[in-house]
């Protein structure tokens, strides 16, 4: 089997410029790079944080145990609202513990799943709005589909290994999160082999092509499945009232498919179990909704007491043994993972980079690039981004520390790990240094665990950089591809090879976050570009528009996790603290830290 280096972890303790640990990604490795070991079950999980303002974690089975020579599944399950990834993947129920950790157990139910699962290998991608409410974050986004679509792709291709299909289902709310991929494209992907609502079905719409949508999908392949479980929630009463308006609720969402879907397909009416049971070509499109004559709540029953999330996971498949009865009691108790997932805890402050699943030289690169439009590009470098084709010595992340006086009148130090060179697409060989807008470069920060630098810390990266190169100005064609590849070359020209391997700066203006956004949303934040005597040729600036980049313009990746006084924090928990923000920050407290 092929085995691609990545350089990964930081340790814990290194002092500036320490070598960092290589470990070969493979069969034999203890966790992809980006992740951490789980204490349960042969896992390993890894946390993203997406802009804007949602987050996943991803539980995978731990390398040995993770063929990349067979096909992939994915399954993206979408929050209910109120509840955390956390809370959703589930745990064992002991006192004191938030009861939202005990009724859906999707980690359970999914390695239940994947322990059936012979042919493949399964992978779970829990993902949240911080919002705890997907139908709210939509309504703060107008562009919410593309990105729904985005944080879907992304997810996807930082998966190594052959064909990675897709399972998206949601329970509650995260039923928006579902019809928000549905609602970003014309066609369903061929990628998504399995769509199930979850008791989440209540944003079905006609108008939208829902139907249409889903029905072209299936027909296209006879592998493809669409399940609906819902129940009766028109009775319901809560604290002496009604828990869903006269035409709300999954039940009658469920029906206004049905009868939209009646006049395309024939349906056939069975029971199973308690459940009214509706199927058309072959099984492949079932909704199955609970008559709940007593007029229970049933919401999240359905999917932890009643086995709904490992029910649709096997439903029509090979691993019928295995399938959960849609019926209590639990059939996955022995999967329960005894308290909550914590990776953030277990993480050992390492950068991520993805596995690297195919390369693209930056001759290859250019060539095709050059061909696109802006947004096209840039999407283009994001797949090669969550692809893993980035130089390996990119991930060779170097402690930068400094220290300051803080508010209180103490002196405070902090060290932070940066990437040696501003990012790049290629090979060690054969790469490119890429400038990119803001959103773009934050959404690639996000897929890495990383975030971008303030203008101070611009400063002190300079300071300690052990390469210091002049700035080579142009002044045609900026914003063109020739021109970044033209520039990328010149400082090629000025430095050796062995270079690369120590902190490089004085070669890009940085994109940095700042207080000046907030005044200004829709700017680029530039700053750096500094002369061999330590002044910078770019002073802080927000007068370009968000869409604007040329040659100039890097990125450079800062690990999300520093080292402050000694104790790990996040970057953008240093950033607001009024006294710890003089490590980082010359404008005072920075509330918001992403694009």
């Amino acid at each position: 089997m092929p085995r691609f280096l990545i350089f990964i972890f930081v340790l814990l303790g290194c002092t500036p410029g320490s070598v960092l640990v290589a470990r070969a990604w493979g069969e034999n490795a203890a966790v992809w790079p980006g992740y951490v070991a789980s204490p349960w079950f042969e896992e390993q999980t890894r946390e993203i944080c997406f802009s804007p303002e949602t987050r996943a974690i991803i539980v995978a089975p731990v390398p040995s145990h993770f063929d990349p020579n067979r096909p992939t599944l994915l399954v993206v399950y979408a929050t209910p609202n109120g509840n955390s990834v956390e809370q959703t993947l589930g745990c064992a129920a002991v006192e004191g513990l938030d009861w939202h950790f005990d009724i859906q157990h999707a980690a359970a139910q999914t390695r239940m799943y994947r322990e059936s699962e012979q042919n493949r290998n399964v992978v779970l991608a829990c993902i949240q709005a911080d919002s705890l409410s997907w139908p709210a974050w939509k309504a703060k986004h107008e562009n919410s589909s593309a990105i729904v679509k985005r944080i879907v792709d992304s997810l996807r291709l930082s998966i190594p290994g052959k064909e990675v299909q897709v399972v998206l289902t949601g329970h509650s709310g995260g039923g928006r999160f579902m019809f928000e991929f549905i609602d970003a494209v014309d066609e369903i992907p061929a990628y998504v082999e399995r769509i199930a609502f979850l008791d989440a079905n209540y944003g079905y719409n006609n108008e939208l092509q829902h139907g249409e949508k889903i029905l072209q999908w299936l027909k296209a392949d006879a592998t493809r499945r669409f399940i609906v479980l819902a129940y009766d929630d028109r009775n319901i009463i809560l604290n002496g009232k009604k828990v869903v308006g006269p035409t709300g609720g999954t039940y009658r969402a469920s029906y206004r498919m049905i009868d939209s879907l009646r006049s395309h397909v024939e349906l056939e009416e069975s029971k199973l179990g308690e459940f009214d049971r509706l199927t058309a070509m072959d099984g492949r499109l079932a909704t199955l909704i609970h008559p709940n004559p007593e007029n229970k709540i049933l919401h999240t029953r359905l999917v932890g007491e009643m086995n709904g999330l490992s029910y649709v996971l096997t439903l029509g498949g090979s691993n019928k043994a295995q399938a959960g009865q849609l019926n209590g009691p639990r059939n996955y108790t022995e999967w329960v993972q005894p308290s909550p997932y914590e990776p953030a805890r277990w993480h050992s402050i390492a950068p991520v980079i993805s596995p690297r699943s195919g390369t693209m030289e930056s001759g290859e690169l250019v060539a095709k690039l050059q061909e696109l439009s802006l947004g096209e590009r840039e999407q283009q470098v994001i797949d090669e981004a969550a692809r893993g084709n980035v130089p390996d010595f990119l991930s060779q992340f170097i402690d930068v520390s400094t220290q300051a006086t803080g508010a209180d009148g103490v002196e405070h130090e902090i060290v932070f790990r940066v990437s040696p060179d501003y990012f790049s697409v290629g090979t060690d060989k054969d790469f490119l240094r890429v400038p990119l807008t803001p959103r773009t470069a934050q959404h690639i920060a996000d897929l890495y665990g990383c975030v971008l630098p303030t203008r101070k810390m611009v400063d002190v990266i300079y300071r300690q950089a052990a390469t210091k190169l002049a700035p080579q100005p142009m002044t045609e064609d900026r914003e063109s591809l020739a021109t970044f590849h033209q520039h990328h070359r010149m400082i090629e020209n000025q430095r050796s090879e062995k270079d690369r391997l120590q902190l490089v700066a004085g070669i890009k203006k940085d994109v940095v976050i700042t207080n000046r956004l907030m005044e200004r949303p829709n700017r680029v934040a530039i700053y750096g570009w500094h002369k061999v005597d330590g002044t910078p040729i770019q002073p802080l600036t927000t007068v370009h528009i968000e869409s604007y980049v040329d040659y100039s313009h890097g990125i450079r990746l800062v690990d999300r996790w520093a080292t402050a006084d000694g104790t790990p924090m996040l970057i953008q928990d240093v950033l607001r603290d009024e006294t710890l923000c003089e490590l980082l920050s010359d404008e005072g407290p920075i509330q918001r830290s992403k694009y």
